[in-house]
């Protein structure tokens, strides 16, 4: 059996923003490959001046993952101004098995009064369209 070190490589990435919407990673020039609803526990979806997830025991948060090349998540993050956000592993809940996949979140968590009502009601959307579960801080 070989490992595939190449540039195709890919890896599960858990999203729980904008960047769910596999039209906004076409756009991004991004394939979001293999889809899947995912549910990360003790974390809460806290949208600020942009999203990210805060540990809280007991919480849920839910997500999108998808299959994405480290060009791709380099592409969607640094490539696109959004540096303050740093890579992490997270176990995700897909289909009832726990599945260790990566997720961008923020270094710095937005502060409770911080918010984007626009973002914010454009994540709903999308989460409603997707089949995402609506639960945000």
């Amino acid at each position: 059996m070989t490992m595939d070190n190449s540039k195709r490589r890919l890896h599960d990435v858990f999203f729980y923003g904008l960047y769910m919407d596999p039209d906004i990673l076409n756009q991004k020039a991004v394939e979001p490959r293999n889809p899947r609803l995912g549910m990360v526990t003790d974390y809460v979806l806290r949208i600020g001046n942009k999203a990210t997830l805060i540990r809280a025991g007991g919480e849920s948060a839910y997500g999108l993952v998808y299959s994405l090349t480290h060009d791709e998540v380099y592409l969607l993050y640094w490539g696109s101004g959004l540096a303050e956000y740093r890579v992490k592993a997270v176990l995700v809940q897909i289909d009832g098995k726990d599945v260790v996949a990566m997720t961008c979140n923020l270094l710095n968590a937005p502060e409770r009064d911080e918010s984007n009502m626009e973002y914010a009601g454009k994540l709903k959307l999308a989460m409603t369209r997707l089949g995402v579960p609506v639960i945000f801080d």
